[in-house]
This record gives C-alpha cells, sequence and structure tokens, in this order.
C-alpha cells in the first residue's frame, strides 16, 4: 500500500547538484564563462520546467494517453455530462446537524436525487477533476474542502488494501467511482469447468450455476453478525444506527464490512467450486431519505470493492437490493422491522418510486463496459411481502424492468417470487425471454408443517417435491420460464439466535410466536436446541451424512433451474 502522507516533492527537485559542491563547475577563462554561465542557465529553466511538467502529470492535470479509454473507469462519460453537486454530509454531523431524524431534506449520496426520474440518467462527472490512478494516494491537503469528513474523503477510510485511494468526485448516473482502479482483468474463470468471464456463459438452463450469497455484509442480519446486537433494543440496522449515533453507527459499520468479508473469502468460494456469488446490499449504499438514521454511501464502496475481488477470482455476480425504502417486507433484513410501507402503507407509492429511482441510478452504473461480462444477474427486490397484492407487484416489476433496461443494463434483471411460489406466477409478464427470471427461496424451516419432517422425510420432500416443482416452474406452460433457486440451506431447525428475530424464540421449540406446541418431530419436550447449537465437532457421524445427504438433495432439485445461490457464505454467531 502506498504511503497516504506521501507527497510529490520530490518531483520538484533539480539534480543540478548543492550549494556546497559549486552546482556546475566555473571555468577558469575568462573569456568563455559568459558563454558557460549561459549554457547552466538554460539547463537549470529545462530542470525545473521538467519538474513542473512532471508534478502536473503526476496529478493527472496533464493527461498522458488518455486516449486508450477501452479499460477506464467511467469510460462512459468521457463525452460529457454536468458537473456533480456537493457530495453528502459528514457522517459525524460536523456540517452543523447532530444526525437526529429532524432533517430538513433528504441526504443524497453524493447527488441530488431530484436529478434523476425514471426516465434515462446521463451519466455525470466532474470533467476538470483527475480520475483515479494507482499511481499515489491523494493527501489530506488534496481533498477538497466539500469533500473533507464525507464518506468520499479517502482519507478518512479505515481500510484502503484493493481500493484506489486516489480522490475524484467523478460520478457515473450519480454514484461515484472513487476507490475504483483504473483497469481490469476479465480473463479469469471460477474453476475449469466454466468459461472465463470474457467468454459466453451459454444456456443457464443447459449449464446451471451454483453460487453462494453473501449475507449479513452490507445488509445486517442479526442472526448472522449477533454481536452487532447487544440488546433486546436493537433489532434491526435501523435501530443499531439510531443508537450508535452517525459517528459511531459509521466506525462500526466500517469495521464490520472491511472484516467481515475479504479478498480470502472470494478465493475460497472459488476454490469450493462455485462460481457464481450474490452480493445483498441496501438502499442507503445510494442514498438516504429525512429521518433515515442509517450511514449513507460507505457499503457502497465495499459493494464496488466485492464486485473486484470476484472478477479477481473470476466470480461472475448477482447484485440484490435487500432493502428498499420503507420496507418490502417489514423483516430485519429489510432495514426495518415491524411495518411495510413499500406499494402498501401511507408511504407505500413514493417509497417504490423511489426505489425506480434508485435503479435509475444503479443500472446506468452497471451498464458502464467494465461490468458488462461480470454481473450476470440484477436483483431488483428482495423478497416483498406474501401481503401485497400479486398485480401491484406485477406493475412495479414491469416499470422496473424498463427502467433498468432502459437505463443501459443489457442482462437478465431478477424478481421475488414473494414467497408465493412458483405456480401463481405463470402466464404473467410474458415477452421478456430470458431477459426476466424469477427467484424463489426454499426453506423448510420456516413452515410448520414441514419443520416436522423426519430427516428420510426431509430428503425425499426435496428429492420429489421441490425437484418437481422447480420442473414445473421452468416450464412456461405451468410456471413463469426462467427461474433460480436464490436461497437454500442445510438448515433444519430455526434454533439459531435471532434466526426469527431478535427476543424471538424458535418454532422447534414451541417458544417462537403464535406456535403453541413444539414443532421438531417428536413435537414434545424432547424439541431442545441442544444439538442444533453444539460445535459441528460433537455431531454424529449419522448427523454429518444427513447433513450432507441433505445439500446433495437440495442441489440436484435446484440444478433443474438456472442454479442456485446457497444462503449463507459466513457468519459470526
Amino acid at each position: 500500500m502506498l504511503d497516504a502522507g506521501r507527497s510529490t516533492e520530490r518531483l520538484h527537485k533539480s539534480n543540478l547538484g548543492s550549494g556546497e559542491d559549486g552546482g556546475v563547475a566555473e571555468k577558469k577563462k575568462g573569456g568563455i564563462r559568459p558563454i558557460w554561465y549561459w549554457i547552466a542557465g538554460v539547463i537549470v529553466i529545462l530542470a525545473i520546467a521538467g519538474a513542473v511538467v512532471g508534478a502536473l502529470v503526476a496529478k493527472n492535470v496533464i493527461k498522458v494517453g488518455s486516449g486508450n479509454s477501452a479499460a477506464a473507469v467511467g469510460s462512459t462519460t468521457e463525452t460529457g455530462g454536468s458537473p456533480i453537486e456537493t457530495p453528502s454530509p459528514p457522517v459525524d454531523g460536523s456540517d452543523g446537524s447532530d444526525g437526529s431524524d429532524d432533517a430538513d431534506s433528504s441526504v443524497d449520496t453524493p447527488s441530488s436525487s431530484s436529478a434523476f426520474t425514471t426516465g434515462t440518467a446521463a451519466s455525470s462527472t466532474a470533467s476538470e477533476k483527475p480520475k483515479p490512478t494507482a499511481t499515489a494516494c491523494t493527501t489530506s491537503d488534496e481533498i477538497p474542502l466539500k469533500a473533507k469528513g464525507t464518506w468520499m474523503d479517502t482519507m478518512s477510510w479505515l481500510d484502503l488494501t484493493d481500493f484506489n485511494c486516489t480522490f475524484t468526485d467523478e460520478t457515473v448516473g450519480g454514484l461515484p467511482i472513487v476507490g475504483l482502479k483504473s483497469t481490469w482483468d476479465n480473463s479469469k474463470k471460477a474453476n475449469a469447468n466454466v468459461p472465463a468471464l470474457n467468454k459466453p456463459w451459454g444456456s443457464y438452463a443447459s449449464k446451471p450455476f451454483r453460487g453462494v450469497s453473501l449475507g449479513g455484509w452490507l445488509s445486517l442480519e442479526p442472526f448472522i453478525t449477533p454481536s452487532l446486537f447487544p440488546d433486546t433494543s436493537i433489532v434491526d440496522e435501523y435501530s443499531l444506527c439510531k443508537k450508535l449515533g452517525p459517528k459511531e453507527a459509521a466506525k462500526t459499520l466500517e469495521k464490520h464490512y472491511s472484516t467481515f468479508i475479504t479478498e480470502d473469502d472470494f478465493k475460497a468460494i472459488a476454490a469450493a467450486g462455485l462460481d457464481h456469488v450474490r452480493i445483498p446490499f441496501s438502499y442507503w449504499a445510494v442514498k438516504t431519505y429525512e429521518g433515515d438514521p442509517y450511514v449513507p454511501g460507505i457499503s457502497w464502496r465495499y459493494l464496488l470493492r466485492g464486485i473486484e475481488w470476484a472478477r479477481a477470482h473470476g466470480l461472475r455476480v448477482k447484485i440484490d437490493l435487500h432493502g428498499a425504502p420503507g420496507s418490502q417486507n417489514g423483516w430485519n433484513h429489510s432495514g426495518k422491522q415491524g411495518k411495510v410501507d413499500w406499494l402498501s402503507g401511507p408511504d407505500g407509492p413514493a417509497n417504490a418510486q423511489r426505489t425506480l429511482d434508485i435503479h435509475v441510478q444503479l443500472a446506468t452504473f452497471f451498464s458502464q463496459d467494465r461490468y458488462k461480462d461480470i454481473i450476470a444477474f440484477y436483483g431488483l427486490i428482495n423478497e416483498p411481502a406474501l401481503a401485497l397484492e400479486q398485480s401491484d407487484l406485477i406493475d412495479w416489476t414491469e416499470k422496473a424492468f424498463k427502467v433498468v433496461k432502459d437505463n443501459g443494463f443489457s442482462g437478465t434483471q431478477v424478481f421475488s417470487e414473494s414467497m408465493r411460489g412458483l405456480e401463481p406466477w405463470q402466464g404473467t409478464m410474458t415477452g421478456y425471454g430470458d431477459k426476466l427470471a424469477i427467484d424463489v427461496h426454499q426453506y423448510t424451516i420456516f413452515d410448520n408443517a414441514l419443520m416436522g419432517l423426519k430427516h428420510i422425510e426431509r430428503i425425499n420432500f426435496a428429492c420429489k417435491g421441490w425437484t418437481d416443482a422447480v420442473s414445473a416452474g421452468m416450464n412456461p406452460a405451468s410456471g413463469f420460464g426462467p427461474t433460480m433457486v436464490g436461497e437454500f440451506s442445510q438448515a433444519d431447525t430455526d434454533c439459531v439466535k435471532y434466526l426469527n428475530g431478535v427476543g424471538n424464540g424458535a418454532r422447534w421449540t414451541g417458544t417462537f410466536s403464535g406456535t403453541s406446541t413444539p414443532k421438531c418431530p417428536t413435537m414434545d419436550s424432547k424439541c431442545d436446541c441442544d444439538l442444533a447449537n453444539a460445535d459441528a465437532a460433537s455431531f454424529s457421524k449419522e448427523y454429518k451424512l444427513f447433513l450432507l445427504t441433505w445439500a446433495q438433495a437440495q442441489m440436484s432439485a435446484f440444478e433443474e433451474s438456472w442454479g442456485w445461490f446457497y444462503w449463507t457464505w459466513s457468519s459470526s454467531c
């Protein structure tokens, strides 16, 4: 890593020698001394000019080789666009506010939301600002005053690993490119059985993908990182940020982002034989609104670095909007537990529109050349509530599809079956071909009837029931058509702490809200969580064999679709 405090002072030093050694040697002959003085003067002038030019090149004021933009960050913005607006205020409230809920306007990062509608977004760029380079870190005195103390300030970043630490306020679709390196390489492949990123995958129907989700990283979930939720007053990311306050929340979350998932994880994912990775993130990576306590923007930078790490190991990516304004399902992983205020609810229509506006920015950004070979799937929204009207979901999904397509993203978009199953979507949203796919999440641990299945019954259910369901879903005559399984797990109980929410119990033991009796196979006092929560090293050979067979049965069933993402890669529980 380059020294963040290093300056370009050395570029301004000439090589003429010091005053102690006399500089240019003086001739004894008085008749020719004026000529040598003249020559020495020319040398001094040329040396100074060269140093100045070198400094200007180093600062990218003078551009060298700027015509080679095929693999440059933000190359789609070279032709123009308007200057960006002021970045978001500092997260520590040093702009004069206290960071509380009484904000008088939305905090849009880094440019105003009024610049974006559900039409086509123009790429914006600060054309007079230097583009990212990999030569030196921007020093603190080189950071513009308006950016100091914000998440755009590279000198404030906790972790500089694999980030470009040269400051730039250039944006694409209103989203910053700061932190991105200027070149990329799509020649890697995850393993010998799949093509390199710069080669076509082919048909997912005939060659299903095998992937894993990075849950709990950029969108918090209490059961994945319970240490971030130390008491029952903190139930979601909203209440965590509200309790910590802007400055401490930013510090806490950046530490989590920088340590919970690292490049070693991407390396291990590829080594495990997987070829796709699903990265959930939430809307506050893009912007925040009045009253939001969320930490804006920092997770955006880590999302971009995660994509670059995936690229380095040949992994294709599904980006997945996990939390929408207002909460699309009222669950903690949407950001705010409680009521649904998306599509339905007092602010439901406004929040649904805000989500479309966010997709304008995301689609514009991810339509850049650098992402065309690596972003395989674009997730529109994760798990909207079952209680929402299906007709409203269809209407919103078709609007979202058009927004994303019109703003340049040409890959496959993905919508959720909304906990309805696959059959109800038959005959809906036709005519999209392979550009729109449905995402189903398959678990047995959130259903009272399935929870009570014995081991052999559970395996048979996957081999028969889920295989038939997925096969039917892939057939437009009985399902939507293009189908993927976006989540599944080996879990056979819901015993993990906070799995059903902070302070809630478990169906397995009958302590979950709404259950009066245990739902384990014996349905009696023998239903405890001791085995489920024990150290895996203590598992019996028989139980380990079940877990292996259970995983294999699900993978086999789900490969009747376009492929699957396991939930989830890592946890700290």
